[in-house]
């Protein structure tokens, strides 16, 4: 019998919460009986194992991420609308570091295509439009954005910039501002010469 309060929504945003407190690595289903001070069998009329509890959190984030981006980009374009979105990820980042590692999460291509995934995709190519680039170099700009903002995040929440100046704020702004230099000057492919 489920225990009275216990539903699938509530457990997923606890792991959420521990994910950001020890990590996403930390959370299984065991982890979360603990806190709640429950059996682990009790939890499994909600979720189906540790897997499944990932899962719904990396898609909560999703979810999460995509509705911030959705409401940053609002009325904004061009390198306004490339730093609003920057942000979200960062921020979000820094404030749920166990939720955006969650976000990074290996979908099955079913999950995946009904996750908010697709709402990021299109929030970047509505940025991108701004900048007139076309298909293909629209997938590669949406690539090359994803990469540099992953990137940053994960190696600033690693501590890799720790210990040389200057501070990350005003790199962070100086990389906006050669991403938009570069989607304003997107270079021709090689064969269009």
């Amino acid at each position: 019998m489920a225990r009275a309060g216990l539903t699938a929504e509530r457990l997923t945003r606890a792991g959420a919460e521990l994910a950001d407190e020890v990590g996403f690595d930390q959370v299984t289903v065991s982890a979360l009986a603990r806190r709640f001070d429950v059996t682990v069998a009790s939890l499994y009329s909600h979720v189906r194992n540790s897997q499944d509890l990932r899962t719904r959190i990396a898609l909560l984030a999703l979810d999460e991420m995509a509705a911030l981006a959705a409401d940053a980009l609002a009325g904004r374009a061009g390198r306004d609308a490339l730093t609003a979105l920057a942000n979200v990820y960062r921020d979000y980042a820094r404030e749920h570091p166990g939720r955006y590692a969650a976000a990074q999460l290996r979908l099955d291509p079913e999950t995946a295509a009904a996750s908010a995934g697709g709402r990021h995709a299109q929030l970047t190519r509505a940025i991108l439009r701004g900048y007139d680039l076309t298909e293909p170099d629209q997938t590669h700009a949406v690539r090359l954005l994803g990469s540099v903002f992953h990137g940053y995040v994960s190696l600033e929440l690693g501590g890799g910039f720790e210990h040389s100046a200057p501070d990350t704020t005003q790199t962070w702004a100086r990389i906006l501002d050669a991403l938009d230099a570069l989607l304003r000057n997107w270079p021709a492919p090689p064969d269009a010469a």
